[in-house]
């Protein structure tokens, strides 16, 4: 299995294209959030169902959300992939209202498999950035 085509098919139809009904095609049933800092799902294991509420959670604020990799790095139970995110504020964030601005940041993730499938991932992004875009702060 290449597991870095496996990777990119999923981001762009699970991610970029909303693809909730895709879910279990790549994901594991017991997927842990690792690292992945202000993620309110961070250190939890979630099921299909956990996993597509945290797709309609970044969905809801940003619907045209996508993500460009710009790298990847596979080896043998991993996938390491950069990334440009994109996206357009138009629903809640916690607490904050949508803000109607476009974000731009970076990232880089690294996926964990089990079985063929995803079963977690360690992630680090620059969400400072994301927070001046949306006027969060300065």
């Amino acid at each position: 299995m290449n597991k870095e085509l496996f990777l990119r098919e999923f981001m762009i139809e699970v991610w970029n294209k909303q693809g909730f009904d895709k879910v279990e095609k790549y994901i594991h049933n017991e997927y842990h959030i690792y690292l992945d800092t202000a993620d309110p799902w961070e250190g939890k294991t979630l099921s299909h169902i956990e996993y597509k509420k945290r797709l309609k959670y970044s969905f809801d604020s940003f619907p045209d959300m996508n993500f460009e990799i710009t790298s990847a790095i596979e080896e043998e139970n991993h996938v390491a992939i950069t990334w440009i995110l994109t996206g357009t504020n138009l629903g809640m964030i916690g607490e904050f209202p949508p803000t109607n601005k476009k974000i731009e940041t970076k990232g880089i993730t690294i996926y964990h498999f089990k079985d063929d499938l995803m079963s977690g991932h360690t992630q680090v992004f620059d969400r400072n950035t994301v927070a001046k875009q949306l006027g969060f702060i300065q």
